[in-house]
């Protein structure tokens, strides 16, 4: 399963004679889809060029402080991260890594970085054999810094042992799990997304600013947490997430049957769709001509799926959306409290804002609790939420509706 499209990849090189592989991987991370940006050392360009990297990223490379024009790239790179990548990392790296030593630009952005980082030891067997890079190497283990290889086998130095780094697919690979992070393991996730449309005639509908690039987001965040996924989405210009199961429906009826056909069988419903409140009354055969008198459209409530699915008798763990306007919080606990969820999740909508956008901010609140999610890329949005709903649904008495699974699954 490929989870990189779309991610940003920071790959640290360091200088050893592994470094050639870099190139190769970063241009794998790119093929997969990945945008890339590579920070050297001062020794990793005595083994290869950073145009190289220049022109397999099309990105700029940074290979020292002198390149931190605005004295806050690192920073910037460190916050830009979704994952830092040290390939080859030399038993150098390794120590001033273990240490928390800031002394060059690669060392002070994995400081920096809340991002996870995963190093790829390549050095001579006796060097990654040595007390003090294993103890350096466990001491990185031991906070939560992934080690990828090294490999055995015959070194550039003639010996034949540990130290080799893991070759560029093994990393693509082992970078791309590491976003597979199993807080939803085992778990089966329903998401609704984008607007719904009420036809008034065969040419004409109402419908909202939805893009759905939220409720997509959040599919693809559930299935890099391990969950299987059913993303039931209106109609968008969007491309299905990797690894989801994507139901496409234009109307809020026709999404109401989609949902209820599956809600039964899932552990955690998100309902992420902008769904029309009302639909017309009556839908005309033909197309309504236009005349010079007044048109009134008479209107009926459309159906509510939220509520609908959290009044089931073995209800899912429901999360709602809310889009407002204003009050965000004070409509939040209204709105989690009126349709009786266990979460709910609010945003303000208008200019740059919300809709027709790439980021978000959200209001989470929950009984008892709440958490403001900071402006960011609606991926990253995504990944913080459905942290939240994995603790929380964690923390739910569902063991009933677990056991209906069961049953079910019988």
């Amino acid at each position: 399963m490929n989870f990189l499209s779309g991610k940003h990849i920071l790959v640290g090189v360091c200088g050893g004679i592994a470094a050639y592989k870099s190139a190769e991987l970063v241009r794998l991370l790119r093929g997969a889809g990945a945008r890339v940006r590579v920070v050297m050392t001062a020794s990793a360009g005595e083994f290869v060029g950073p145009r190289t990297f220049q022109a397999l990223t099309g990105e700029a490379v940074w290979q020292g402080w002198s390149d931190d024009r605005s004295g806050m790239d690192h920073i910037e790179l460190a916050r830009w991260a979704d994952r830092v990548l040290i390939a080859p990392a030399t038993a150098d790296v390794l120590a001033r890594l273990a240490q928390g030593r800031a002394d060059d630009l690669l060392a002070a952005i994995c400081l920096a970085t809340s991002a996870p980082l995963l190093v790829a030891p390549a050095m001579n067997q006796a060097m990654w054999g040595h007390p003090a890079t294993q103890a350096n190497a466990a001491v990185l283990c031991e906070r939560g810094v992934r080690l990828c290889g090294p490999a055995t086998g015959e070194q550039a130095c003639g010996d034949i042992g540990a130290g080799r780094m893991l070759e560029p697919p093994l990393l693509l690979q082992a970078i791309s799990d590491s976003f597979g992070r199993g807080l939803l393991a085992g778990l089966k996730v329903l998401v609704t997304a984008g607007p719904t449309r009420e036809a008034l005639d065969p040419v004409r509908f109402l419908s909202n600013r939805s893009s759905g690039k939220m409720g997509y987001a959040v599919a693809a965040a559930a299935r890099e947490a391990g969950a299987e996924v059913t993303l039931i989405s209106g109609p968008v210009s969007l491309d299905r997430p990797a690894g989801v199961a994507l139901v496409r429906v234009e109307s809020a009826q026709q999404m109401l049957e989609a949902v209820m056909q599956r809600a039964g069988a899932c552990d955690i419903f998100v309902a992420a769709a902008a769904v029309a409140d009302y639909q017309p009354a009556e839908t005309a055969s033909r197309k309504l001509k236009r005349q010079s008198a007044e048109l009134t459209l008479k209107l009926k409530p459309a159906p509510d799926i939220l509520a609908t699915v959290a009044g089931l008798p073995a209800a899912p763990f429901c999360v709602g959306f809310a889009a407002e306007t204003e009050n965000l919080r004070h409509n939040a606990h209204k709105k989690r409290l009126g349709k009786g969820i266990a979460m709910l999740a609010a945003n303000l909508v208008g200019p740059d804002l919300g809709f027709d956008v790439d980021e978000n901010a959200l209001l989470v609140v929950w009984e008892g609790g709440e958490l403001h999610i900071e402006k960011d890329t609606k991926y990253r949005v995504a990944l913080r939420l459905v942290e939240q709903i994995a603790g929380r649904y964690q923390a739910s008495p569902h063991d009933k509706h677990t056991e209906s699974h069961a049953e079910h699954s019988a």
